[in-house]
């Protein structure tokens, strides 16, 4: 105890100037501003078709992982919720590690955490350690990826997970998750992105082990593969990704699979209704009223097209939210839903606009919430914002939604695991790699006129709907239809008289 008052109070080291190093401590290593090349995704190409991609990043950990081009749009010709399955099955048992205890085991050694999350067209093998341990952690995922044993008893415990989780999603107060598998569904009627992302509870008994090695057969090939790393040396992931993913077989065998789906999405429009008790959704002392759950989306377009940023800003101009998570202007209170709706509308507990984009389309909606008694105003409201989305754009609304995009941008690629993700989406799809100041140009130079156009093309398609609660007073599709080719967004006049 004295030792360390003495050390606390500098008595230590008595002729040690605080301007000069101390005796026996390492040198300190600091993050500095140097040339820009050393900071740009480097992307190589292996013998086999894996692309390896890295990206410089101060510190002492790194994340690296592998995205492989499939997902619930690749489920046509299979069983609908194989990408679930191996979402809940990765990191389990492999040729080299017996159990998903001593993988994660074997991570803790080097401060290390496993994540994989499966989308409608990527699923991502991630882990975050320490960068001295990426030999063990390229070869993880390699094994990981590659040689999974699929036992019995982990695809009972898989069949037991997605259940629950089903069963869980069906209870929840907040119905985001399903309305957005609804609306994918009524945009893209049975065909890719409208695929379910989910794994149906009659498909459950009937995922096993030969369905699985199938579907991994077609879609698990090095050239529909990215190894991406942040925060480590790019000819260091090279040099392991030679080593542990060059030349490997796959434990389903290195014969032809299926071929792979190739289809392109077709957007069709149409509603999904879900009529739904949401009285008891959440019980207790101050439970959430029972709501009523609409929304609607329109076609916009691929992230590969130019028009992917106006859509980007457009969606972020709209902005909104919760009506009691408003916040601050950071949190998007100057948007055109909070402003022209959450603030008008008292009795209106939600209105928040999403955008999907993916490689072929793309999807903007509003999400709405109201009591049942009201849907009809609702739904009336909500048309009427897609409709104004067409009109003049304020020059200062504009600049206020493109700085809160490049502001959201920055602030997440602040984060590792996002900038990993980032990189490997990027190169996954176009094998390279737009920067962040690249973007931010973009951004920048989006026009009034810009907004315009891509809202005129997007008014002219048939509309995506999605219903879920008391739908006693929901309009019908046409209804709806009429009154998004209206000038002013309102249901036709009869309708509202004769209802």
């Amino acid at each position: 105890l004295a030792a360390g008052r003495s050390y606390s109070g500098g008595g230590a080291y008595p002729s040690v100037s605080l301007t000069c190093p101390l005796p026996g401590v390492p040198k300190a290593v600091f993050a500095a501003a140097e040339s820009r090349e050393r900071f740009e995704t480097r992307v190589t190409v292996l013998e086999n078709g894996l692309r390896v991609a890295s990206q410089n990043k101060f510190g002492q950990f790194c994340t690296v992982g592998i995205l492989v081009n499939s997902g619930s749009r690749h489920e046509a010709k299979y069983l609908s919720g194989i990408s679930h399955f191996l979402e809940k099955l990765a990191f389990s048992s492999t040729a080299q590690f017996g159990s998903k205890d001593e993988i994660l085991l074997t991570l803790e050694k080097h401060g290390g955490i496993c994540d994989c999350q499966a989308s409608r067209d990527t699923i991502m093998y991630a882990v975050s350690a320490d960068a001295r341990g990426l030999d063990t952690v390229v070869n993880l995922l390699a094994d990981v990826t590659l040689q999974p044993r699929l036992s019995d008893e982990e695809i009972e415990m898989t069949r037991m997970a997605i259940r629950f989780e089903l069963e869980d999603l069906n209870m929840r107060p907040d119905p985001e998750p399903l309305l957005t598998e609804m609306i994918h569904a009524a945009a893209f009627r049975d065909n890719t992105v409208g695929l379910n992302r989910f794994c149906p509870v009659e498909n459950t008994d009937k995922i096993n082990r030969a369905v699985l090695h199938s579907y991994l057969s077609s879609y698990y090939t090095p050239d529909r593969m990215v190894l991406a790393g942040v925060g480590i040396e790019h000819e260091h992931l090279v040099e392991c990704a030679r080593k542990y993913l060059l030349g490997v077989e796959p434990v389903w065998g290195s014969g032809q699979g299926r071929a792979v789906d190739r289809s392109v999405a077709q957007y069709t429009g149409g509603i999904i209704k879900v009529e739904k008790d949401m009285s008891d959704v959440s019980l207790g002392p101050t439970p959430i009223p029972e709501l009523t759950h609409i929304m609607i989306g329109l076609e916009s377009c691929s992230f590969l097209e130019d028009d992917f940023i106006p859509f980007a800003v457009l969606n972020m101009m709209m902005g909104g939210g919760g009506s009691f998570s408003a916040g601050g202007p950071g949190k998007g209170m100057f948007t055109r839903l909070y402003l022209n709706v959450l603030n008008r509308h008292h009795w209106m507990y939600n209105a928040t606009s999403y955008h999907h984009s993916y490689e072929d389309t793309g999807l903007l909606c509003i999400h709405a919430s109201a009591d049942p008694k009201q849907v009809r105003e609702m739904v009336e409201i909500i048309t009427r914002e897609f409709i104004l989305m067409a009109g003049a754009v304020g020059e200062v609304e504009l600049e206020r939604a493109k700085t809160q995009l490049k502001s959201m941008l920055m602030m997440n690629l602040e984060s590792r695991p996002v900038i990993f993700e980032d990189v490997g989406r990027q190169v996954l799809a176009t094998n390279t790699r737009k920067l962040p100041h690249e973007l931010c140009a973009l951004i920048s130079q989006v026009k009034p006129a810009d907004i315009k156009r891509v809202v005129t093309k997007m008014l002219h398609k048939k509309p995506a709907v999605a219903a879920l609660g008391d739908l006693t007073d929901l309009p019908t599709y046409e209804h709806i239809q009429a009154a998004l080719s209206s000038k002013d967004g309102r249901l036709p006049r009869l309708y509202r008289l004769f209802r």
